[in-house]
């Protein structure tokens, strides 16, 4: 599966630089920072150079000790309804 995950880095800082260039608009608002969903990200990478934190990377490029993000993101998507997703949205 190819898509890209957020990590540690964005944690407090929920820069939205990234989901503003994300052309199909796939990045959320999971409180304490920002997530990528995984069926929706088209891997196109555009997000990755866009953030401050460096907080985003492919999946099979996820740091060792940051590979808990990979679930967590998935996680936070599959956990929820469309409509409350939807809500949580990062716009451009």
């Amino acid at each position: 599966m190819n898509e890209h995950v957020v990590t540690s880095p964005c944690i407090g800082t929920k820069d939205t630089a990234c989901a503003k260039v994300c052309p199909v608009n796939c990045f959320y608002d999971a409180g304490e920072l920002l997530v990528i969903h995984p069926g929706e990200c088209i891997f196109c990478g555009l997000c990755v150079p866009e953030c401050p934190v460096a907080a985003i990377f492919p999946l099979e490029d996820v740091p060792e000790a940051e590979t808990a993000f990979i679930q967590r993101n998935r996680d936070f998507c599959e956990s929820r309804s469309a409509e409350e997703l939807e809500k949580l949205r990062i716009l451009p």
